[in-house]
């Protein structure tokens, strides 16, 4: 149990033979953000990417396989889940999934796919069958990887009226209505990036009236105008994760805003490092602050404190989770040694 000041942080993995881990780990972060070790409190195959119902009783996981399943689990007093149950994701390899504000939806991305479904969500959080579903289709110039839509986010705008989905194989940033009625979605725009940039993740500014596009292939963060109104996006600068020098392979892969909207943090795998830039320097510039090392190997998911003055970075292929404070000033500095975990590719801090 969490003492005071201190506040649970879970872990999603990939499992399997080739790993150590079972399912979903928890650990422990005190007030300034070390971790105690962790344990396992869930079986599940694949639970790569975890969200959190808006009451904090549920948790809910994708199972990143071929028939994708998101599972639901009631997050008891120790901290340890017991599953509710489970539903088809309508495709293959969920890689993403996030929780509606009304608490009554949730919606995921199936990269295998590429497409979205809606499930809603009963008395308990209990998983209902799948509501809806949006296929998307095209391709980008990269081979591997765009050989057809990978939807690779599925997230809820603040208000929770539009909801946006990140397709890594096609360049786009969907817009879609949502009635929250009756969990359907309807296209309102699609916003093309440049032919083989990736997106993969998007992370919206605290005002609401921005939001931050991370590019896997082109390590890249793009950033927009948001109108919450029409859902519009107006892009904005688009600057490299990466130092100028760097000739070496590298896929971008996580974006965060932190609460008091200064800063957008991303991760690089290969370069191994983490890119802070200035969200507002007064005159609206959006610039780079500096690249930090992630001391973890392929920094797949990174995810900041409640209170945004810690960032945890995943290492998935070092098997292991670094902290970071965070500066006014933007620096990163390690809190300590890496926590051995295996395989962690998602982090959740729960307040």
């Amino acid at each position: 149990m969490p003492e005071q000041g201190e506040y649970r942080v879970y872990l999603g993995a990939y499992t399997g033979a080739e790993t150590a881990v079972d399912g979903i780990r928890l650990a422990i972060a005190d007030a300034d953000g070390g971790l105690r070790c962790t344990e396992s409190v869930a079986e599940a195959f694949d639970p790569s990417f975890l969200a959190l119902s808006p009451d904090g009783a549920t948790l809910f996981a994708v199972s990143e396989v071929r028939e994708g399943r998101v599972i639901a689990f009631e997050v008891r007093q120790d901290g340890r889940l017991r599953e509710i149950n489970s539903q088809p994701s309508l495709g293959s390899e969920p890689c993403h999934l996030s929780v509606h504000p009304s608490g009554q939806w949730v919606l995921t991305a199936n990269y295998g796919t590429g497409n979205l479904a809606v499930h809603p969500v009963a008395e308990g959080g209990v998983l209902r069958e799948p509501c809806h579903e949006v296929q998307h289709s095209g391709s980008g110039p990269n081979p591997l990887r765009q050989e057809g839509p990978h939807a690779h986010q599925v997230l809820p705008d603040p208000s929770g009226e539009h909801v946006l989905a990140v397709d890594l194989g096609t360049d786009s940033v969907y817009v879609y209505h949502f009635d929250v009625a009756t969990g359907h979605l309807a296209l309102r725009h699609e916003v093309g990036m440049r032919a083989g940039s990736g997106p993969r993740h998007l992370a919206f500014h605290p005002d609401g009236g921005r939001a931050y596009l991370v590019n896997e292939l082109a390590s890249s963060v793009a950033e927009f105008g948001y109108d919450a109104a029409t859902g519009t996006l107006e892009p904005g600068r688009t600057l490299a994760t990466l130092p100028p020098d760097h000739g070496q392979p590298n896929l971008a892969a996580e974006v965060v805003v932190t609460p008091d909207g200064r800063f957008v943090l991303a991760s690089n795998r290969g370069h191994d490092s983490i890119a802070v830039f200035r969200a507002d320097s007064g005159d609206g510039g959006f610039g780079l602050v500096d690249i930090h090392s992630a001391v973890v190997a392929e920094p797949r998911h990174i995810a900041l404190s409640p209170d945004g003055r810690v960032l945890f970075a995943a290492g998935q292929r070092s098997h292991n989770v670094q902290a970071f404070e965070l500066s006014p000033a933007g620096e990163l500095t390690p809190l300590g040694e890496p926590v051995p975990t295996p395989t962690p590719v998602c982090i959740l801090p729960v307040p």
